[in-house]
């Protein structure tokens, strides 16, 4: 008698470390963790292109948002960028990419990022609904 109430005590303990904890949401918080981290690195990179170049680096085209390099190839999300960047971060969500955009004139950019937490102080709308425009071009997906 005493073995079932020691489990059933365990059984409530761990119900209730399990509720408290939330895993799906610590997962979450941390893949968005994540992708504000790599845009802060992207954030660096571009800045130091800027730097080289006195202006931002254009877009690859305007329905494939990447990075076109100076000498005209595209960085791809995952890959190489010499010398900016060994890797170029890919968001850990495979159901979306990051997305760069640039003006022609070069002198500001924008990076976008899903983010799955619709409550982050951090996103686009603050309603959660998706970004709908970048400058003057529409979001893709």
């Amino acid at each position: 008698m005493e073995l079932i109430i020691v489990v059933a005590i365990l059984g409530i303990i761990s119900t209730i470390g399990i509720a408290v904890l939330d895993p799906l949401t610590q997962i979450q918080k941390a893949n968005d963790t994540r992708v504000k981290s790599d845009l802060s690195q992207i954030q660096k990179a571009l800045e130091q292109y800027y730097e080289d170049n006195g202006k931002y680096p254009s877009i690859y085209s305007a329905t494939d948002f990447r990075v076109k390099a100076a000498d005209g190839s595209v960085v791809g999300w995952g890959g190489p960028w010499h010398p900016y960047m060994n890797i170029v971060p890919k968001s850990p969500y495979s159901s979306s990419n990051y997305v760069y955009y640039s003006p022609e004139n070069g002198q500001a950019y924008y990076l976008y990022a899903n983010l799955v937490r619709k409550t982050d102080p951090n996103l686009c709308n603050k309603d959660g609904s998706k970004c709908s425009k970048i400058g003057t071009q529409d979001f893709p997906g």
